[in-house]
Formats: C-alpha cells, structure tokens, sequence
C-alpha cells in the first residue's frame, strides 16, 4: 500500500512538471531579435545552437545568421562544440557575436569534475580516466551505474577494483562513500575514476585504493527537455543446477554404502517401483529447478522520466523511475510478487544574488522484495529427489472407502486442488508448503539522501577567490514486513496408487491477520566540507590555481556504538606555463581515531607534472601528432582504511575464570588479556609512482598508456617471528606487512567517418601483479611462505591421481592396508578410488606441511572491447570484457559432493574399479572425507574468460518524423546481455549454487525526447 501511494505521488509530480513545462513552452510573446555568429577571424560559423528561455531554440544557418524571440530582460546561450560558450542578455546582443575557439581538450564536453574540483581534461596532471554518458546512452541503454563501468573505464577490474589496489571510494555528487547501486544510469552524467596518489590526494585517507566519482544530471541554462525511456524484456537462467533423479540417487547412495562395507539402503525392489511407476506422487521424482517450480524466463520492466531546464537564474532537474521484476519460483502468486524500485531525484541550482548560488538536492529511493518465506533455489540444494511429493492430488485421495478422510479433507488447506505433502521425517520442515501456504516475506530498503552547496564568488575581495561549502546527509534503513500463517502437512498411505489415509502434521490452517515489522537496521551519514580556491593568470603564461579544503564524515549504524568518522584537511597547489607545462602539488593532513594519541595526524604529500609536447613547434603543425602529453606522478597517501576496528593500540583485558588460595579458603578471578598494547601504531602508507603519456593521432586515434607501481606499506599485522606461540593473546598488531602493486593500463579508441558509415573501435587492457614482499613468517618449509609470491596465491595439495586398488593389499585381519613404501595419509584413512597428493617435504606423511602454491585467484589481465558501428539511421554497439591468469576452487556441495550430501551430476564420473582410468570424481561414500576435499589441484580451474557482455541494436527516427510526433528525438533499440561467453570452465563459471540464476537477457526500449 505504501508503495502504491508513493508511485502515485511520483506520477502526479511527473504530470504536474509536464503541465508546467507545457505551459511555459507556450509563452510566445517577445522581440525578434537578430545575429550574426562570427569566429576570432570574422568568418561566420554555421549550425551554431542558440537557447532561449522556455525551451525556445534556434541555430545559425550558413551566413552564421540566426533569429530568436526575447522579452527584455532574457538570456540567451550560443553554443557549438570546440568554441566556447557565451551567455549574453539580450540587452547586450550586438549584431556580430564572436566565438572563441577552444583549446584541444578544452570545451565544455572536456569538463571533468572531480568531485571537490573541476578541471579541463587538458589541465590534468594524474592518471585519471572519463567518460559522458551525454549521447551514449542513446545507443548503449543499460541501467546499472556498476555495468557501465565494467569494460569502459581504463584502469578499473571489474566495476570497482582500481589497478587491483581494492575497492575504490565512491564519490557521487561531491559526497564521499555513497553507494552507486541505488542510482540508474538515466541519472548519470559523468563517471571519472581517478588512479594515482596525486589525483586522490584531497580525498584523504578514503582515497587510499582510488576513487571513483559520479556526477548526476542537472538543469542547464535554456535547455528545456522532457525525456522518457522505457524498456521492457525477459530473463532467461544461463545455467541451472543438474542434480540427479530418484533411481540414478537411490543407485548411487547404495553404491556408496557398499564402498563403505554397509548393505544396501534402497532395497532393489523399491527402485524398481521409482523406475517403472507412473504414480509422480507415490514415488517422487523432485526437482526444485524444473519447469514444475521455475520460470522459464521472468520479465523486466523499467520505466524513467527526466525533466529539466531553467534560466540564469535558477535550473532545475528532476528524475523518477520505476524498474519492477518477476521472482524465478512460481509458487504462490501473493508471495513472489517480486522487486519493485521507485525512485525520485531533484536538484535545483538557483542565483542567492551576485556573489552567491546555492544548490539543493533531494533523493528518495524505496525499494521492495516481496518473496515467499521458504526459498526454493536454496532449498533445492539438499532436498533429495525421492524425499516426499511436496504436493497431494485431491483427486486420489479414496473417500468412498475411507469415510473418515472427506472430514479431514474439509478442514485442509487446499491449493489448486492439491494437498500439501510431507512424511514423518520432515513433518513440518516443508520447503515448499512453506512458500505455498506460509505466508509472505517483503524485504524494503529505503534511501533518503539530501545535499545543499552554496558558493561564493568573492572577486571583490581579489580577483579569483572563491569559497564553497557542501552539507549532505543520508538515511538508510531497511525493514522485513511478513505474514507467518499457520498449515498443516500430510504423509499419505498408498494403496494401489490411492491415498487411503492422511496423517496430519502441524497446526490448523489459520491466517495471521497481523503483518509483522522487523527492523533490518539502518546508517545515517552526515558530512561537510568547505574549500576557498584562488586562481589568478600572471601575464599571459602563467597561471596558478591554489586549493583548501575541510573535510568532516561520520556514519552511524544500528547496534554499533562508535561512529565511523573521517576527517582531513587537503590542499592543492597547481601552476601551468603557457598551457603546455603543468606542475600540481597536492596533498592531505588526516586524522583518525583509530590511531593512539600522538599518531592521529599525518601528511599525505604528492607531485605531479605533465608536459604537452605537441605545443612544440616541431610537433604543432605535424599531420601526424595532434595531441601528445607526458605526465608523472608520486606520493605518500597516509590511510587508516585498512585498520578493521577501534582501540587496536590498547590493551584488552576481560574476567577471566576464579582460582584459589590459602588452602581453598579464598578464591580470585583472574584478568584475561586479549589484546596487546602497541602505542606507536601509525598509518598504514601507499607509497606510489606513476608514469604515462596520452595522445590524439591522425584526427581519429585517441590513446593512453600508464606504468604505475605502488606500495602498500606498514598494513597491520601479528607478528609470528617476534612473539613465540604460547604468547598469542598477548601479540600487539604492528605495521609490518607490505604489498607490492606494479603493471600498465593501455587505452585506445579509433574513429572513422567515411561518408554515412561511422565505426569507433575502443579497447582497454590492464596488467596488474601484487606481489607480497614483506610478511611476518616462521614456516618451516620455505615453498609455504608468502614473501615473494602473488598476494592471491591460493595454497593447497598437488594431486597426483586417485589411489588404485593396487596401492592397497589385505593385511591378515582382512583389512585393507596402504602398502609399504607410499605416504602416510594425514586426513584420515583412504581406499582405492581417493585422492592420491604429492609428498612436498619427503617426510613420507600427506599433511599441511605439503600445502604449496597451486594458483592464484586474481588474474593480473583484464580486458574490454567495444565496437560501435553506425550506418545513417542504425547503429550496433557491442561490450566485451575479459580476464585471463586466474584460478578458482571448486568449493560448494554441487562439485565436492561429501557423504550424505545431495548428489549432483559430477558423480557420474565417479572412480569404480571399472572406470579407474577415466574417473573425474573419487569414490563415493556416506562419510564425511576429509581427504578428497580439501583444497588441492584436483579442484583447482581456470577461471579465465571472454564474454559479449551486452549488444545493442538501435533505430533512430530522422527529425521529420520525431517533429510530426511532437518529438525532438525518438529511437527504438533492441538489447541483448551476457550474449555469448568463451571460457574453458564455463559451465562453472556461470552457475549459481542455491540462489538466484546468472541470466540472459533481452529487452526492447523506447527512447522519446520532447
């Protein structure tokens, strides 16, 4: 109901902006008002935009001539791409207008904001990566700020790991630490990821792994736009579980009480009946990821709405959405109503007077899951195939012969004419009665988020100074609304396929009538900053831009007593000579509570430099060279991000256990320390170099190249090589560990227009190795220390095959013996057919000592492509991401199937004496087998691959129709995603083990621009 209301208020807030912007567009009173457009040489520029209030647009024609209708006091914004842009009232309209041609990478469209800072991409000294969704998202429409990230931002693993450092901050609208799931991509307007210590300086201690800024949408100065995109598409699962039947289990279960010397637990006759009857419900054959319980495909639908526009005075933006989609399990309709997302955005940008703009913001976002109260994906896991029918036909139940069932089938909850199954076992523990007849779940989370800014041009205290303050607070929670209804179960008794008696378990059928509200929890976020910047030009060749700037952030979450809080003081110096040689000194002071008085405070400083090359003279006039730059970056960034906890520095003592004294006459209770005090804790460090150059060649190739490598030093640790073991819970953490960061990113993207076919190419590659270079350790065999290796590395056994039946002889007691000669197993006892390890350290005994380096789960490559063809009104755009050099563990009970766990259908591969050279899986057994699945080569994979993340297919519909609609822009697209993935372990990769499936998906969008 409450969702229902909001949806309402965000539809009647839609309509009431439409009919005002309706409205305004319909004010046509003013003068005509005529120009000329000319550049620095006097040479009129064509298809220039001119913007009037109210939506009004006009545009230059060939002479640079345009007309527009202005009342008095109005404004107008001349704009074209690689000139820069004039506000000019109309009082000041001159019959000539002059446009001044930008420098390369200097426009408007070359704006990068930074977060606290904005600066031409041009101007930028660090390694920093940017891309406008402005146009893009015409052609690449898809919604998830995190999947547009993936394979388009340089120097990104994934959608969040920067130069495999971690996971980055994110920094959305000027708040630090904001999350990117709530936002849709309809609201972005610029994704900047910035990777070197100089670029992240004035983030502090938050920016230790980089930073990854989003900067949403605003109203601009006369341009009026009402946009909506609508998309709507199915789901289909990629991969599915394939656990084996009732016959191929019961078989195999036998097979493995013999192996473990027991009789039969199926009697023979009985797997007969699973095999040859045609009774589903006397004898089961269940399968929770059957097309009897999921879906096929579920659709997907979203929906979003943005307006936007304004004057000098004030512009406005406001963004609302809907996205809705279906549950996977069909079981009770009520209960899996599944997701629904709404969401609400407006900001407002408006003039205080001649010296002071302020900006207000407002964000409201309520999502909800509405769900069954059993999960079928999960419990699909570990119900056996043969257990029980979860459902009873009414109709076999034999009420002529059995006069006391017709009562009890009066009083039972009845389901599309079914019954709801269970036996003696189980009685109530019943997945799916649960979901059908239990009641519901419904999972929401709610967003509130607000920002104010306010700054100030104060030229008239001396040219160039300015100051800003920045307010935000956010609000979190989430809460589980539920309704537990009481039901009964019922084992049947079969007589010649007819029920004949119910046994009844659990309560009577009863609704609840109350919906229950549980607290999920909740984080509130306050934070501030203010900044005073000052930028002066000296003569005509030198320029400085000087920065200040506080920074304050605390979090509050539910349950925890101490907030998390963030605080530093950054400061920037930046120089520049002629516009070609750029110096940026940048740095932070932090403080941090989780450090010991006296080490709360430390300097994060940085140096950059960058050198356009191309402004030379021997390269300015070069058909070859049209842009090149050199940069180089280092610095210390002081963090306390990897300190997990308060009140590390301490000592920790706790009541210990009592003892006696004086002949048991008097007793104590001792003090237990848990913790050792280290009062010259300090912060960690990465201590980081930079090098690159970027470059635009022949009018169509841009690219970026960057070495990098940084140390991640003084990381808090125990000392094992320091303290003996018997004085563990006296250790202090100590700043000791050190990692290693060193590789390359390189960038590229060419574009050619040969007539009306355009193509741009991009690709990406990252190289990144960690490498652990100082560790506390006191192994005994030097190939299980970590010094030296990837900080990945997974270590485990090297299998060398499955033990044969001639590895093994009969001691005189009839049991069977590991023969003489071969080594000891250390994880309990083995037969033939169990995993046979190498003997690392020649001790003759297979224990942990013969754990070695077997792979490691990060892959130093990652890679994207992506290719965008457009042929007049068509255009194809295709992503590609891949990674190669990774490994992973087969680790869940689908693949290391141990004893009584539900068999999947890796067991087919099962070792017998009879499939001894061909087995992929060891012998099976109903006991738990310590040997076979621990981690070890034998479940070791490749976890390399190459997938079509997404393709889109796109029509737009020329002007001459979109204005005969009442359009301005309209197009229709066709996407698809996780097309097609190359990958030698793909059927592992892309299956999900108890819970949602991996999906395709395929949707059809309407893009409409008013």
């Amino acid at each position: 109901m409450k969702i229902n209301k909001l949806y309402r208020l965000f539809t009647l807030a839609c309509l009431m902006l439409s009919c005002f912007c309706n409205v305004a567009i319909a004010q046509t009173e003013g003068t005509e008002v005529k120009a000329t457009v000319i550049d620095e040489q006097g040479n009129p520029i064509n298809k220039v935009n001119v913007f009037g209030p109210n939506g009004i647009q006009s545009s230059t024609d060939v002479n640079g001539q345009f007309q527009i209708k202005l009342l008095s006091d109005e404004t107008v914004v001349i704009q074209k791409k690689g000139y820069e842009s004039e506000l000019i009232s109309m009082t000041d309209l001159t019959e000539k207008i002059t446009l001044v041609k930008s420098a390369f990478l200097a426009n408007e469209d070359d704006q990068i904001k930074m977060g606290v800072a904005t600066k031409h991409r041009r101007d930028i000294v660090g390694s920093v990566s940017s891309i406008n969704t402005k146009d893009r998202l015409t052609y690449d429409n898809t919604q998830w700020v995190r999947d547009y990230i993936n394979g388009l931002m340089l120097g990104v693993e994934g959608s969040a790991n920067v130069r495999g450092l971690g996971n980055a901050v994110f920094v959305i609208d000027g708040v630090i630490g904001r999350d990117p799931n709530i936002l849709n991509m309809e609201e972005v307007e610029q994704i900047t990821v910035l990777k070197d210590a100089n670029s992240v300086a004035l983030y502090g201690s938050q920016g230790r792994n980089g930073v990854i800024i989003i900067n949403t949408k605003r109203g601009k100065i006369n341009k009026k736009e009402v946009n909506v995109n609508v998309r709507s598409g199915i789901r289909t699962p990629l991969a599915l579980p394939n656990y084996l039947g009732s016959v191929q289990y019961m078989e195999l279960y036998n097979e493995a009480r013999n192996n473990d010397g027991l009789d039969n637990f199926f009697e023979p006759s009985l797997i007969e009946d699973f095999r040859s009857s045609t009774n589903k419900f006397r004898y089961p054959d269940i399968d929770f990821y059957s097309s009897e319980y999921l879906q096929p495909f579920v659709n997907s639908t979203n929906v979003v709405t943005e307006f936007s526009g304004g004057n000098d005075k004030s512009q406005y933006y406001v963004n609302a959405g809907w996205t809705g989609n279906e549950e996977w399990v069909r079981t009770n309709s009520d209960a899996n109503a599944g997701t629904n997302r709404f969401n609400l955005r407006a900001n407002i940008d408006f003039k205080v007077n001649d010296w002071i703009t302020s900006s207000i913001d407002g964000i409201a976002i309520i999502n909800s899951d509405k769900s069954a109260l059993s999960n079928l994906l999960s419990a699909g896991t570990t119900f056996r195939p043969n257990d029980y029918s979860p459902l009873l036909p009414v109709s076999m139940v034999d009420t002529e012969a059995n006069p006391e069932l017709p009562a009890q089938l009066e009083a039972a909850g009845i389901f599309d004419g079914m019954l709801l199954g269970s036996t003696q076992q189980f009685q109530e523990n019943t997945p799916v009665a649960n979901a059908i007849a239990g009641g519901y779940q419904n999972d929401v989370f709610r967003s509130t988020q607000f920002n104010n800014s306010i700054d100030f041009n104060l030229d008239r205290i001396t040219e160039g100074l300015s100051a800003k303050t920045y307010l935000s607070f956010d609000f979190y929670d989430s809460y589980k609304l539920s309704i537990r209804n009481k039901y009964r179960v019922y084992e049947p008794t079969w007589e010649d396929d007819k029920i004949v008696a119910l046994t009844a378990f659990g309560d009577v059928d009863q609704k609840d009538l109350t919906e229950n509200v549980s607290t999920n929890g909740f984080v509130s976020r306050l934070g501030f900053y203010g900044l005073v910047n000052y930028q002066k030009t000296i003569g005509t060749n030198h320029s400085i831009n000087s920065t200040f700037l506080g920074y304050y952030n605390s979090e509050k979450r539910n349950s925890v007593l101490q907030k998390d809080i963030d605080s530093h003081f950054g400061f920037q110096l930046a120089y520049d000579y002629k516009k070609k040689m750029f110096v940026d000194f940048s740095g932070s002071y932090v403080h941090s509570i989780k450090l010991p008085e006296g080490n709360r405070g430390g300097l994060s400083p940085t140096l950059g430099v960058a050198y356009i090359l191309s402004e030379e003279s021997f390269l300015k006039e070069s058909n070859f060279v049209d842009y090149l730059k050199l940069k180089a970056s280092g610095g210390i960034i002081k963090s306390d991000k990897g300190i997990n906890g308060y009140y590390l520095y301490g000592e920790d003592y706790s009541n210990g256990g009592t003892f006696n004294w004086a002949d048991g006459q008097s007793s104590n209770r001792r003090q237990d320390i848990s913790q050792g005090a280290n009062p010259n804790m300090g912060y960690e460090e990465r201590i980081d170099l930079n090098i690159g150059l970027e470059g635009y060649l022949w009018n169509s190739l841009w690219f970026e190249f960057n070495y990098f490598k940084s140390d991640l030093d003084k990381q808090l640790t125990f000392l094992t090589d320091k303290y003996p073991s018997y004085y563990n819970t006296f250790r202090p953490r100590d700043n000791y560990n050190k990692n290693s960061f060193k590789g390359f990113e390189i960038g590229a993207n060419y574009k050619k227009a040969i007539n009306d076919f355009t193509v741009s190419l991009g690709a990406n590659i990252l190289y990144s190795e960690s490498i652990a270079t100082k560790r506390s350790e006191v192994n005994e065999f030097d190939y299980q220390n970590r010094v030296g290796r990837e900080t990945s590395t997974i270590f485990g056994l090297v299998d060398q095959g499955f033990y044969s039946e001639a590895d093994f002889n009969v001691d005189g007691e009839g049991n069977t013996v590991l023969n003489d000669g071969l080594p000891v197993p250390g994880f309990g006892a083995v037969l033939p057919g169990d995993l046979k390890y190498k003997d690392q350290n020649g001790d003759n005994i297979i224990d942990n000592d013969d754990r070695v380096a077997i792979g490691q789960s990060s892959s130093p490559f990652s890679y994207g492509v992506n290719l965008n063809l457009n042929y007049k009104a068509f255009n194809l755009f295709i992503l590609g991401t891949g990674q190669t050099g990774g490994d992973a563990i087969r680790s869940n009970s689908y693949f290391q199937v141990n004893g009584n766990d539900k068999y999947s259908e890796v067991v087919l591969g099962r070792w017998t004496p009879q499939t001894a050279s061909t087995a992929t899986f060891p012998r099976l057994s109903t006991q738990t087998n310590q040997n076979n699945f621990g981690t070890s080569t034998f479940w070791l994979y490749d976890n390399s691959f190459f997938k079509i993340n997404r393709a889109q297919l796109t029509y737009e519909f020329n002007e001459a129709l979109s204005n005969k609609l009442g359009m301005n822009d309209f197009s229709l697209n066709f996407q698809g995603t996780n097309i097609l993935e190359l990958s030698k372990n793909r059927d592992i990769r892309q299956l999900t083990i108890g819970g949602a499936p991996q999906f395709r998906s395929y949707t059809l969008g309407v893009r409409m621009s008013f």
